[in-house]
């Protein structure tokens, strides 16, 4: 059963291990239900889901059922944690709606990770059927999520390992073989069946079908894999032998042959033997021989007209797959927006999967700031990690905020369906705000972050801190409650101006052969300063944008809105919001004094976060009633770091520990504006001591933080 979990705070400057393990202190959040809490978000949500009927597409970006404009503001759910025991389903579902959380991404339902992991059963020699009591616990779940007006988004083909009942060739060497669908006929049939059993099943605790069920806003059908990709990555030689190779991996040679017959007749119908025959010398090949396909180490000596083939070979299995899955979809009834895949791989161009990704109704990426680097041995088991645990504040032209902004399309709704700052970075603290400040700059649609958790709720309590799981991570819990209400009311403007982005059909296709130096943007004279201070999305893949405006990265960076501000002077960066209802400071905060206007704070440590946000809908130099978060590093007990901060020498134990924010905050008040107190919260939001006065003059509210915590309710003197 559910019980309390351990959630924490950190400092980020790097501190010897003995001084890390005195200055963390234990703050736990509880996941149980809490009558005490003073913080609660669901208001902000519509109840029930789709209450209005489906979310639709309405001049490019997402609208509810009436036509009103709708963010998703959402946290993926991986595995395990797809499927709670049914007395802990509707706590979970009221603790994600009282964070404000609207949408849940439903993240490998079809996982080959052991009972109560899948909707596939754990034993048995198929995955062509569903596991009954799976499918019970899913269907009452996200009835539950739907009657606190929280969404679902199903993703269709993630983790599905393929069984010896499948009919799958070479089924134990191919990892998740995901590249296979785009061009077996056999693999993508077992995708259709498996979407057809899910969205055809009716479910009864809602009384619908998934495909005409309106709390399911979205439908994904292949989770980060193209073919172009497996193509720049090596992933399509035919050398795969191995069993049980892990996630990603080459394909055996079996499938070799067949892209390869599959490559040659597709050559023979679409160029003349002339053109053919130039192709095979330049390979070094007899002049009837099959054209072999190019390998990654070949790209670069290839001709130009040999390499756009065989790009257009790729473009055109992917296109085809996905227009033909989505018409298989929509036949079937299906109500709900489609996502092909996700653009996330920024160390090459994706600009030819979005081509083929904005032919469907939404748009999407992915991004990690510092994914861990994982060490492996020969056999293939993991020994390790490696992060490069450096500030994104002193990186603002490789944020993920620049990563993310060359995937929008004009005139499709855009969403980032995972991103996070990985455990254990120093600096994690700085991702949530940035990233949900600049997606309203940007007018995106949608963010989930990845992942609330990958095991069963009942195991939550017992776990520590992973690279993605969020549940027990306070700073980040704390600040997507906080920058839930800046996300959901849109507190940042859009952009006053928008540049866009065209490419030539040639454009998307030598964009793959770009030197990394270009990443992330793979547009030449175009500065990656632009997507922080104004909108870019791409207007077309039909045709190239011959110029693009000239423009210094100037210190600061300055939003066109004039409501974001990026500095990062000295290698001491610093990320300001300012809107009406929500000011934000984070990066390097200690030092002295650092302001807004409105919020101003003397803090220590020295990295750290800190968002105050109206909860009664007032400017905050009014408001009555505010949330502020302050956070900084996370830890375990006992965790060790090794000697060069890179990696962990221990991963520690629970509780988990936060180093607490202390300091003076002022807040710019209004003549009329009511006297605050302060209240620290404790893990569930209840109050953690008895509220403080603010030194209330001069038209300003002066308070410390002191407290264990990581938020802090601000309200007025005597609340009613």
């Amino acid at each position: 059963m559910l019980g309390t979990l351990s959630v924490v705070l950190a400092a980020s400057l790097p501190l010897a291990a003995s001084q890390e393990e005195i200055a963390m202190k234990p703050f736990e959040v509880s996941w149980a239900p809490d009558t005490g809490t003073l913080l609660d978000l669901s208001w902000l949500l519509e109840r029930p889901a789709g209450k209005h009927g489906h979310i639709r597409v309405q001049d490019g970006h997402l609208v509810d059922g009436r036509g009103r404009r709708l963010r998703l503001w959402g946290v993926n759910l991986t595995g395990a944690a797809c499927f709670p025991e049914k007395p802990d389903a509707p706590r979970v579902a009221e603790q994600i709606a009282r964070f404000g959380i609207n949408c849940i991404r439903f993240h490998f339902l079809d996982s080959n990770w052991g009972e109560g992991a899948s909707l596939f059963p754990p034993d048995g020699d198929t995955t062509r059927r569903l596991d009954p009591a799976q499918l019970d616990r899913l269907d009452f779940f996200l009835a539950e999520l739907k009657k606190r007006g929280v969404h679902s988004n199903f993703n269709l083909n993630v983790g599905r390992v393929y069984r010896a009942g499948d009919g799958v060739a070479d089924h134990e060497c191919l990892g998740l073989g995901k590249a296979l669908q785009y061009f077996d006929d056999h693999i993508a049939s077992l995708h259709r069946e498996y979407a057809k059993q899910l969205l055809t099943h009716r479910n009864p605790y809602t009384g619908n079908r998934y495909l005409e069920e309106p709390a399911l806003a979205i439908v994904e059908l292949v989770n980060e894999n193209s073919i172009v990709e497996s193509w720049f990555s090596g992933r399509l030689r035919g050398k795969q032998t191995r069993k049980h190779p892990g996630t990603w991996c080459d394909i055996t040679a079996h499938y070799a042959h067949l892209l390869d017959r599959k490559f040659n007749a597709w050559l023979a119908a679409r160029y003349p033997a002339e053109t053919l025959r130039a192709w095979r010398e330049e390979a070094g090949q007899e002049p009837d021989a099959p054209l072999p396909r190019l390998q990654p180490d070949q790209f670069a000596k290839a001709s130009k007209s040999r390499f756009a083939a065989e790009a257009t070979f790729y473009l055109e299995l992917e296109r085809r797959y996905f227009e033909t899955m989505a018409r298989f979809l929509r036949q079937l009834g299906l109500k709900a927006l489609l996502v092909a895949t996700s653009d996330h791989n920024h160390w090459r161009s994706g600009y030819p999967l979005v081509a083929s990704t904005s032919r469907l109704d939404i748009v999407d990426g992915h991004v990690y700031w510092q994914h861990p680097r994982y060490i492996r041995d020969p056999s293939g088991k993991r020994k390790g990690f490696w992060i490069a645990n450096s500030p994104m504040v002193n990186d603002p032209l490789d944020s993920t905020v620049v990563q993310l902004a060359r995937t929008p399309v004009a005139g499709k709704p855009y969403t980032v369906s995972e991103v996070n700052h990985p455990f254990p970075s120093e600096y994690a603290c700085e991702g949530i705000p940035i990233l949900a400040a600049y997606a309203l700059l940007q007018d995106w649609d949608g963010i989930f972050f990845y992942t609330l958790e990958h095991s069963d709720p009942s195991e939550w309590r017992r776990r520590g801190l992973g690279h993605f799981d969020l549940a027990n991570d306070p700073v980040k819990m704390s600040q997507i409650a906080a920058c839930a209400m800046m996300f959901h009311r849109g507190d940042v403007a859009p952009a006053r101006k928008t540049i866009l982005r065209s490419y030539s059909p040639q454009q998307v296709v030598e964009s793959l052969r770009m030197p990394t130096r270009e990443r992330p943007l793979y547009t030449p004279g175009f500065s990656r300063v632009i997507p922080l201070v104004h909108s870019t999305r791409v207007a077309s893949f039909e045709r190239a944008k011959r110029s693009y405006p000239k423009v210094e990265v100037p210190e600061p960076i300055v939003s066109d809105t004039g409501q974001l501000t990026w500095r990062r002077r000295g290698k001491r960066g610093v990320v300001a919001v300012a809107t009406e209802r929500t000011h934000a400071l984070v990066g390097f905060l200690g030092g002295g004094r650092k302001t807004t206007g409105t919020l101003s704070v003397e803090l220590t440590p020295d990295f750290c976060a800190v968002v105050i946000t109206s909860l009664d809908g007032q400017p905050l130099e009014q408001s009555g009633k505010m949330l502020l978060t302050a956070g900084a590093r996370v830890a375990t007990t006992g965790m060790r770091r090794t000697p060069d901060r890179h990696s962990l020498a221990s991963w520690g134990r629970r509780p988990v520990r936060i180093e607490p924010v202390s300091g003076t905050v002022r807040l710019r008040r209004a003549p009329a504006a009511p006297p605050l107190e302060v209240v620290p919260l404790d893990g569930s939001g209840a109050p953690l001591a008895k509220p403080q006065p603010a030194e209330n003059q001069n038209q300003a509210a002066t308070f410390n933080l002191a407290a264990t915590t990581v938020w802090y309710l601000v309200q007025a003197t005597n609340p009613r």
